[in-house]
């Protein structure tokens, strides 16, 4: 039902059933030569109810039904319970699990910041200026690009809100992330 409201398909009404539903987002997805899906949250899919079961159908169906590369994303998947029981087995089966973590310092990360800088449209500020300040915003951050994001788009934010239309280190400090991220910083300081 998520991804028949994510591609907006009017033709939804109660009466229909999730075969219904289902074929009406394949056949979206197909004419959109739609060759990338990602899925977030999938540690969230409880494969020990109803809903988490059929869940897992719907995206069986889906991967077998569309030419798509599918991508999953989650935390601590291998301890969530989704590869657990008779589906879950097809799941582990038919996927291969990727660990990740924080960027390391260094030239990618240097790379995600300056993309990051790129995107902003903010008319005073200076290029490659929070690019110089990829340290600091690594120390800030712990290398993790939720944190990361979350730091730029509240500094640019924070930009247009007081009318400088610039990011400055002045800025960023001031900005809260996540606590994770906080107590590593205050204990780096």
């Amino acid at each position: 039902m998520e991804f028949a409201r994510f591609l907006n398909i009017p033709t939804i009404t109660p009466r229909h059933n999730t075969a219904d539903i289902t074929h009406s987002v394949c056949q979206v997805l197909a004419e959109a030569r739609t060759d990338l899906v990602l899925v977030d949250e999938i540690h969230l899919m409880n494969l020990g109810t109803i809903a988490g079961d059929e869940l897992s159908d719907h995206l069986k169906y889906f991967t077998a039904h569309l030419s798509a590369t599918f991508i999953y994303a989650g935390i601590d998947v291998e301890h969530s319970g989704l590869f657990t029981g008779i589906r879950g087995g097809q799941i582990a089966g038919r996927r291969t699990l990727l660990h990740t973590g924080p960027f390391p310092l260094g030239h990618e990360w240097e790379g995600l910041v300056a993309t990051m800088e790129g995107t902003l449209r903010l008319h005073r500020h200076a290029p490659n200026t929070l690019t110089k300040l990829h340290k600091y915003l690594y120390q800030r951050t712990g290398g993790m690009i939720g944190s990361l994001s979350h730091l730029v788009r509240a500094a640019a934010i924070s930009a247009i809100l007081d009318g400088s239309e610039s990011v400055t280190r002045r800025q960023l400090h001031a900005i809260h992330v996540d606590h994770a991220s906080e107590s590593a910083y205050r204990a780096s300081a």
